[in-house]
C-alpha cells in the first residue's frame, strides 16, 4: 500500500481487489502455489513518509 492509499481511505478497497486477483490466479494455476493459496499481506495500521520520533508523537 502506498501512504496516500492508506491516508485517503482506499486501503480496504485495494486489499479486496488484491484478494480477488490472487484468488483468480490460484483458480487458473493452482500448481504454481505449492504451499497454500495466496493471500494479500495484512493492511497497514499507519503509513509514514518520515515517522516522527516516539517522544514527539506522544506530546
Amino acid at each position: 500500500m502506498t501512504p496516500a492509499a492508506v491516508h485517503h481511505g482506499h486501503a480496504d478497497q485495494l486489499h479486496g481487489q488484491r484478494a480477488g486477483v490472487l484468488d483468480a490466479a490460484y483458480a487458473a494455476h493452482p500448481e504454481r502455489f505449492v504451499r497454500k493459496p495466496p493471500t494479500p499481506p495484512p493492511l497497514p495500521t499507519a503509513a509514514w513518509i518520515n515517522k516522527p520520533k516516539e517522544a514527539a508523537a506522544t506530546h
